[in-house]
């Protein structure tokens, strides 16, 4: 009788269900816990919505700060380079321009030289005269740093000399400079001009 009743009630329940009566009481439960994890879920998307918008924002601003520095950058550069050659070439001209001072004096010199040439009649005071504006030539070079190359009976030296003509000159002038056609010069510690030489053989 108590299997009977049993199955009566379920009979009746499941009537119930199928004319849209409620819902059994389990699966009622799990539909809305179904619909609540289904909410909670749009709930966090909506919210997780915002962190993303945010680096968005912060990798623009960063990118902008970047691109700001770069320009800034690029235009500093840019400023240097022209100033840098502004100076190499001001260097180069005060360079030409300090040779030039130097080498007034001794024009000087010759000027004088030439026109006492035409009142004097003493040859040895002329040969004085430009004995000393040559030794003031020279020294006018040296302070500018050119010095002259001394090759003079000294062994041949293809990095300070070119070989001109060679000579017989015995067994103890071989290989040596013998003569000097051209006198070298020297930059400091660099060849401003070779000496052209002649080598005994």
């Amino acid at each position: 009788m108590k299997d009977k009743k049993a199955y009566n009630e379920a009979v009746e329940g499941d009537e119930n269900f199928a004319a849209g009566g409620a819902e059994p009481a389990g699966e009622g439960d799990s539909c809305a816990n179904v619909a609540d994890e289904s909410g909670a879920a749009t709930d966090n998307l909506s919210a997780g919505e915002t962190p993303q918008e945010e680096p968005a924002d912060d990798a623009q601003a960063q990118a902008a700060e970047w691109q700001d520095k770069f320009l800034r950058l690029q235009a500093e550069f840019d400023n240097y380079r022209k100033r840098t050659l502004r100076e190499k070439m001001e260097l180069v001209q005060t360079g030409g321009r300090d040779v030039l001072l130097a080498m007034l004096p001794v024009r000087d010199d010759v000027q004088r030289a030439v026109t006492a040439m035409e009142k004097c009649d003493d040859l040895e005071a002329l040969r004085a005269g430009v004995q000393l504006i040559s030794q003031k030539f020279t020294e006018a070079l040296r302070q500018k740093g050119v010095t002259e190359i001394e090759v003079l009976d000294k062994e041949f030296d293809a990095e300070e000399a070119e070989a001109v003509a060679r000579f017989a000159a015995g067994e103890e002038k071989k290989g040596r400079v013998i003569d000097v056609v051209q006198t070298g010069y020297m930059l400091r510690d660099k060849v401003l001009r070779f000496a052209k030489v002649v080598v005994g053989e």
